[in-house]
């Protein structure tokens, strides 16, 4: 099993550049609401995530459209390498750093630091091997393939799951947990059922994810902000 079948090889969103269009415009609404019960500036990176799923969307739709004919092969080149960088590159580090920051105590905050570690490692790793091998972007069975030899490995994959998934897994905040569960379960059942187009279902994926953190900014608003004022 390589690394782009279990995250990022094949990256198809929903299918057509209009669907990735639609559903970035369904998440930045979620995002909006999310970014509205915010309290404390703790909580600022974690509420971005919906925004950041809508703006990854946005930019598969200009891969499709260049896929399509519509775009130049050069601003196609650039859109997969853009959805790369965050999908591969900056994930691993962005989602362990959201879930620090919020966490209320300093305990929860230094659980939390290996998977920080791990996350910082391997975005590292991501952006050297984005930046010194070639992507290959084509569409394979109404699903848009992205293929780098450096990343396509099983070892870099585990690296991936665990800096994505498992700071949400050792959270203190419940939905938290329900959210690295639901990555988890998602992962491993389209795994077993139809890893070829595992993130062909990335679009349901998000959104759900998305409303998995707006349910707990808008139930909690009334509890947060949390003990924010410990240092790590």
């Amino acid at each position: 099993m390589t690394y782009d079948e279990v995250i990022g090889g094949r990256n198809d969103v929903c299918f057509s550049a209009a669907a990735n269009f639609v559903g970035s415009g369904v998440l930045g609404t979620i995002g909006v609401l999310t970014f509205t019960k915010v309290k404390h500036r703790r909580e600022l990176l974690f509420a971005s995530l919906p925004t950041l799923f809508a703006v990854h969307q946005f930019i598969e739709g200009f891969v499709w459209l260049g896929l399509d004919g519509v775009l130049s092969p050069a601003v196609t080149h650039n859109m997969g390498a853009a959805f790369m960088l965050y999908a591969q590159g900056l994930l691993p580090f962005l989602m362990p750093l959201s879930v620090l920051l919020f966490e209320a105590d300093v305990k929860s905050r230094r659980r939390m630091l290996p998977f920080l570690v791990v996350g910082a490692l391997t975005t590292l790793y991501m952006l050297w091997a984005l930046a010194a091998y070639p992507t290959q972007i084509y569409v394979r069975g109404n699903s848009i393939v992205y293929m780098n030899p450096a990343t396509n490995f099983t070892t870099v994959a585990v690296f991936y799951v665990i800096a994505t998934c498992g700071s949400l897994l050792f959270s203190k905040v419940k939905d938290m947990v329900i959210f690295g569960v639901a990555n988890i379960t998602i992962l491993l059942v389209v795994m077993a059922v139809k890893r070829y187009a595992f993130t062909s279902l990335w679009c349901a994926y998000a959104a759900v994810a998305s409303v998995i953190i707006l349910t707990y900014f808008w139930k909690s608003k009334d509890l947060r902000p949390l003990g924010y004022l410990d240092a790590i």
